[in-house]
């Protein structure tokens, strides 16, 4: 049984953790996103509220490299990663929200050593981002759910858009394609 204390103490954590939430949920901005099914069809566009937690949610649900690409907007490792060479039939979702991102229709081998894709899965999926970090100018990449960082924007890629969007696997979660 717990004293009096340690309950009123439990209660007002709870209180303020419900403050916090209610707050959290307040800022977070609707967003548009395309829904697809796991064979790949679009099921529409929804509005949703913005996924947003705390590094300490995101650290408890990532695994530090996951954590460290996605929240912290870092690089890993050519040819490292799961995916830089997966030629599997099926979907690249969000780790962090699963949003659909990419369709391994649109991966291309760009001997980069990172996961490349010519368009996304749909322009609502994504939200790119001008970066001027270190002194030069770049194309971030970003999931437009939860803004976990993707990888960055390239213009030297195939036809048809000319345009490689290179992506750290740690950022994926590959889905095979059903149906």
């Amino acid at each position: 049984m717990l004293s009096g204390s340690a309950l009123t103490a439990i209660v007002a954590v709870r209180a303020q953790w419900l403050v916090g939430a209610a707050e959290a949920t307040e800022q977070a901005p609707d967003v548009t996103i395309e829904n697809f099914t796991a064979s790949g069809n679009s099921t529409g566009l929804v509005r949703l509220a913005k996924v947003v937690k705390s590094d300490d949610a995101w650290q408890r649900e990532l695994t530090p490299e996951q954590f460290a690409v996605t929240r912290r907007a870092g690089t890993e490792k050519p040819f490292s990663g799961a995916y830089w060479d997966s030629r599997h039939d099926g979907l690249y979702r969000c780790i962090c929200c699963n949003t659909a991102l990419f369709d391994s229709s649109t991966k291309f081998v760009s001997h980069t050593g990172w996961p490349s894709f010519y368009e996304p899965i749909s322009v609502h999926n994504i939200v790119k981002i001008e970066d001027n970090r270190f002194g030069l100018h770049r194309t971030s990449v970003s999931c437009a759910l939860c803004d976990g960082h993707l990888g960055d924007l390239f213009q030297d890629g195939p036809p048809p858009t000319g345009l490689r969007y290179c992506v750290d696997s740690a950022a994926l979660r590959f889905v095979k394609r059903s149906g």
